[in-house]
């Protein structure tokens, strides 16, 4: 399996999302981060597996929530470049490819 690494701002919006979703439902932050771990699990398994939605960047969305993980799947690793709300406007993402 290939490691991965998130940047900075893709691990911001990641705790970000996940104090929201806390606020909102004590325990429902924690639901968030154990789907974006499942979903990073997947990816490590099977990069290629999730659709390419710009140029190299794939998606994996994560279930329940309404967020995708935006990645690169590089030689020898895989970098979360976002993990993005899909109402949110995509061109904050596309901004660090």
């Amino acid at each position: 399996m290939f490691p991965v690494v998130f940047l900075a701002e893709a691990e911001a919006e990641f705790k970000e999302a996940q104090a929201w979703y806390e606020e909102r439902t004590p325990g429902l932050g924690q639901a968030f981060v154990t789907n974006v771990q499942a979903a990073i699990q997947r990816i490590r398994r099977a990069p290629v597996q999730f659709p390419a939605v710009d140029g190299e960047v794939r998606r994996a969305l994560i279930r329940r929530f309404p967020y995708g993980v935006f990645y690169l799947n590089e030689e020898d690793r895989i970098v979360v470049i976002a993990v993005y709300h899909s109402s949110r406007d995509p061109k904050e993402w596309r901004s660090r490819v």
